[in-house]
């Protein structure tokens, strides 16, 4: 009988170790809301301090790579990538030789990958990018069969749905199809939107903050929800209010979404202090919003985001911005010597980079065109309406010019919910910008066909869904004709 009794307890305990190998307990808690608040010298002390005291935590790989995530994206610095991306491989090994009875062994794993494909997504990595989506895809797919009420697989597992679900044509998309992966960007909105529901009244409330990162992203950028800033505003009420990463949520999504003097309150009272990672994009995002407004000091927020930014993305539709900024005052030789810094400085890693590049390369803008832009963008829509009203569309002598004042006109009144006055416009833009290489015809079929979704006109809708796909040969093509294709899915065609 001791015998027995000595062989069972020494079968708890190694039990016990198992589980205690893969334990995120209180300090790991405290690391990683650290990590998720922007405080990464606090985490990286705390971690440090796990791996003292538990050295055989295998989770500290996971907060790891947590931390050079975030690093990462704060820095945007393509050395500090090349750097550091040797640490995915060392942290995996460690936790491969974990105990498979924890769920979070495959999490962990996948989160890692996950993490990784973003960042190598980030700078144009894109195979990589899908054989690590392909990894993390799976060993989620496993994990939610093994433990199904382990929620926290939920927030990668929503991630890789919508991120597959809405990829143009490309080389990550086909990097990813060689692995026959298909997302359903509604069924991973659902997961995530129910986990913010859900996830508060559980033991892994304390991954709230991630979720609403994701979430609010997706909301306001991916599928650009109609809703996203008011809901933006109700997840972010219950994350702390000293968290650097609820400051780039809300500025992020105000800007996104047309609410440019609500995202300057945002970002102008931010937390700050040496305990917060530097974050250049902030500012970037700040200066955008201030241009909107048509502020004198944009150009002062813009440079300091140039000066203080160690990164590759958003330099040169920082110029271009900048550029724009001294047209608008009347300085047009200053405006051409920033148009030259679009073409020699920076990268195009990014869309708006290459969409800046695309415009440095194009006609200067017609002066009340780009301010009804800007202001329509910033959400003061009866200001932009009052210029495009005041503007003589047969004064404007090329078809590009005609074909944007249409565009414009468009999308302020469908703003304004005067929707008849939109398709008209809209209508006015595909017949003066058919055969053009501008976006402006494509996008305005793919609204038409979002607005008659809306009336509830499938036949109409369908018919403008389709015109978007037929437009070729466009900027954006690939994004756009993704969308529409959205749409018709949407409708069960």
């Amino acid at each position: 009988m001791t015998k027995k009794f000595s062989i069972l307890l020494i079968l708890l305990l190694s039990l016990q170790h198992a589980f205690a190998s893969l334990d995120f307990n209180n300090n790991c808690v405290q690391a990683y809301n650290n990590i998720v608040s922007l405080k990464l010298r606090k985490a990286r002390v705390l971690i440090d301090q796990e791996k003292a005291a538990h050295p055989d935590n295998a989770i500290t790989a996971l907060l790891d790579n947590y931390y050079d995530y975030f690093y990462l994206l704060t820095t945007d610095s393509k050395a500090d990538f090349d750097r550091l991306k040797g640490n995915k491989s060392k942290r995996i090994d460690i936790l491969d030789d974990e105990d498979s009875s924890s769920p979070y062994k495959n999490f962990a794993i996948a989160q890692i990958n996950l993490q990784w494909a973003l960042i190598h997504n980030r700078f144009g990595e894109n195979t990589t990018a899908g054989f690590e989506i392909n990894k993390a895809y799976r060993l989620l797919q496993s994990n939610q069969k093994k433990f199904p009420n382990f929620l926290p697989d939920d927030i990668p597992m929503g991630m890789v749905n919508i991120l597959l679900g809405s990829l143009p044509d490309g080389a990550l998309k086909s990097a990813l199809s060689f692995f026959g992966i298909k997302g359903n960007q509604q069924t991973g909105l659902n997961t995530l939107q129910q986990l913010a529901v859900k996830l508060p009244k559980t033991g892994y409330a304390f991954y709230y903050d991630e979720l609403v990162f994701y979430l609010t992203y997706v909301q306001a950028y991916v599928i650009n929800d109609s809703n996203a800033y008011a809901k933006m505003q109700q997840y972010t009420a219950e994350m702390d209010s000293g968290s650097l990463i609820r400051s780039y949520i809300k500025g992020f999504v105000a800007l996104r979404t047309g609410h440019s003097t609500q995202a300057i309150e945002y970002l102008e009272h931010r937390p700050s202090g040496s305990e917060y990672q530097p974050y250049a994009y902030l500012d970037y995002l700040l200066a955008n919003a201030k241009l909107n407004r048509l502020d004198s000091t944009a150009d002062d927020t813009f440079r300091k985001f140039l000066n203080e930014s160690k990164g590759v993305s958003f330099v040169k539709d920082a110029y271009l911005h900048m550029a724009w900024y001294y047209l608008l005052h009347g300085d047009e030789k200053r405006y051409q010597s920033y148009v030259q810094l679009v073409k020699t400085k920076g990268y195009q890693y990014q869309e708006k980079d290459k969409q800046a590049l695309s415009e440095a390369n194009g006609p200067m803008p017609d002066v009340a065109l780009l301010k009804a832009r800007l202001l329509f963008d910033g959400g003061y829509y009866e200001k932009a309406l009052n210029i495009i009203k005041d503007k003589d569309v047969n004064s404007l002598s090329s078809v590009q010019d005609k074909t944007e004042y249409y565009y414009r006109a468009g999308r302020i009144y469908e703003a304004l919910e005067k929707y008849d006055e939109a398709l008209r416009n809209y209508q006015l833009t595909i017949n003066t910008g058919k055969g053009t290489p501008y976006y402006y015809a494509p996008t305005a079929a793919l609204r038409m066909g979002g607005i008659y979704e809306m009336q509830k006109n499938k036949q109409e809708a369908v018919h403008f869904y389709n015109m978007a796909i037929a437009f070729k040969n466009h900027q954006y093509e690939s994004s756009i004709e993704q969308k529409a294709k959205e749409g018709i899915k949407r409708l069960g065609y």
